[in-house]
């Protein structure tokens, strides 16, 4: 079993990590988590002169995978080290797997911190709405705050004040990767992104991850939970978890598959469901979209207007809402003007659900939640009379 797996603990277990277990697929690790490891290994070596082989990091849920280097350089001044592992994305049938993920560290003056640069194959944010400034590399938050950490503790290993060095992250053919993305969209350009909020790829068969749903709404009935969640990912399950204190058998992680949830609880209810994502994700249901794959469906930015509109947006707004870069810069320009645009999504996500529930007695309630995991947007519970 790889790590990062979870561990089948038979049919009393539920939640994220079971329906994980159910699906028999191996996970793998994130660019983030490869670039943690790489960028660790680098100022290891110089600072000590030695590369670790393999290099081993904790991600952010406490799981400790180790991570065999493809390649190393230390310089013979030892002002610079670049190491580098190769993806490993498990089942997932991801872009990235198997592309070379390279950390280049220097030293820089005291006090400088940790700086952080875009090398070949990764590419620089042009446009707003991304959770990183306008000319800043396409390394995520999470990304950098676990290098932050691991090249801290690695100072503190070898008796430096604190880590002030540039860190460069290139991936091998990474802009030729990145045409198959969304990134050049995005205006996210000369390459890929560094992602990841876990530093786990959780793999995804339509089939065996919505067999995995139906498994886990059959657990949580069987144990007598009358409010289940379906969440996106793992920040929306930290929402969810922290906002109704559900316990981890009443939490499902519908990733895309909205449909599969609603129709499969439509025909097994339970008292009450709580659907969490991000606010773009859940702009896709509420325009009527049950799969919220990126390429399976797109944020509609028109709809998002319209919505704009009804939350009494004038055409300028409007009109900006429509052009935006993406539904997060949508939501940005609504917040700063007045209009509760992450309210309506909510909204009109809970009824296209009670839609799909065609009457079924589920209560259904939403909450947008935007990257760092704020809350956006929520929509009150709601029955199939109304009330």
């Amino acid at each position: 079993m790889a790590e990062g797996q979870a561990k089948g603990t038979g049919h009393a277990a539920g939640g994220r990590s079971a329906q994980l277990a159910h699906t028999g697929l191996r996970p793998g690790w994130t660019t983030g988590a490869c670039a943690t490891a790489a960028s660790t290994a680098a100022y290891t070596a110089l600072l000590s002169g030695d590369f670790p082989d393999p290099v081993t990091i904790t991600l952010p849920k406490g799981q400790t995978p180790s991570f065999a280097l493809a390649v190393e350089e230390l310089a013979p001044d030892r002002t610079g080290a670049m190491a580098g592992v190769v993806k490993d994305a498990g089942d997932d049938p991801d872009v990235t797997h198997g592309a070379l993920v390279r950390a280049r560290v220097r030293r820089l003056a005291p006090g400088s911190g940790v700086r952080f640069a875009a090398g070949p194959g990764v590419g620089t944010v042009t446009r707003p709405g991304l959770p990183l400034d306008v000319g800043e590399p396409a390394i995520n938050p999470v990304p950098r705050q676990m290098m932050r950490e691991h090249l801290a503790a690695v100072a503190e290993r070898f008796g430096a004040t604190g880590a002030d060095v540039e860190v460069e992250i290139s991936v091998d053919h990474g802009e030729e990767i990145a045409r198959s993305t969304w990134n050049p969209r995005l205006g996210i350009l000369g390459g890929l992104s560094i992602l990841g909020t876990t530093g786990i790829v959780v793999p995804y068969s339509c089939s065996a991850w919505i067999d995995s749903i139906r498994r886990g709404v059959d657990v949580a009935r069987a144990a007598g939970r009358r409010h289940v969640a379906g969440c996106t990912g793992s920040t929306s399950e930290k929402t969810v978890v922290a906002l109704h204190h559900l316990p981890e058998d009443a939490l499902l992680d519908m990733g895309d598959f909205a449909g599969a949830v609603l129709k499969y609880i439509r025909r097994h209810p339970v008292e009450r469901l709580t659907i969490c994502g991000g606010f773009a994700k859940l702009s896709k249901l509420a325009a009527g979209h049950l799969d919220l794959h990126s390429e399976r469906s797109q944020v509609d930015k028109g709809f998002l207007a319209e919505l704009a509109r009804r939350g009494g947006a004038g055409e300028e707004l409007a009109g900006a809402v429509a052009e935006a870069n993406t539904g997060l810069a949508a939501l940005r320009l609504c917040e700063a003007a007045g209009v509760p645009l992450g309210d309506l999504v909510a909204a009109t996500a809970r009824d296209e659900a009670l839609a799909v529930l065609r009457g079924a007695p589920v209560t259904v309630d939403v909450i947008c939640i935007d990257r760092a995991g704020l809350v956006v947007g929520r929509a009150e519970p709601r029955g199939p009379d109304g009330s």
